[in-house]
């Protein structure tokens, strides 16, 4: 079964396993080109810069923070591509989204994850 993934684009992956689309707004710094290898860089459906100025990554806004981002995400065609391209590098192998935050639990690449597998019913 293919399987839709999240891990952190600073850790050094254990094998190329799947489709690695980076999911944040920002390039992750420090991180090159080529140690990221990444295969697509979907900037536009991270948070808006406003909210993730907001959200300045406090576990405690974390829920008022999802709730604002799927609203974003509602009206942004930016998160329709990325449902479409999950969809189809799914047929064939794992999909992993890279986000570049430090908590593996307060990230916008959770709540993709989430609304990904619940739109493809995964």
């Amino acid at each position: 079964m293919m399987a839709l993934k999240l891990e952190r684009i600073y850790t050094q992956p254990a094998d190329l396993d799947g489709y690695r689309i980076l999911v944040d707004r920002l390039w992750p710094r420090g991180m090159s080109k080529e140690k990221a290898h990444l295969d697509e860089w979907l900037k536009e459906v991270g948070p808006t810069k406003e909210l993730r100025q907001w959200f300045n990554h406090e576990p405690a806004k974390f829920p008022d923070f999802k709730a604002q981002y799927l609203a974003e995400l509602a009206a942004n065609p930016a998160f329709v591509t990325l449902e479409q391209t999950v969809a189809d590098h799914l047929k064939d192998g794992n999909v992993i989204l890279l986000y570049g935050a430090k908590d593996p639990v307060h990230n916008q690449a959770v709540i993709l994850k989430e609304k990904l597998e619940a739109g493809l019913g995964l």
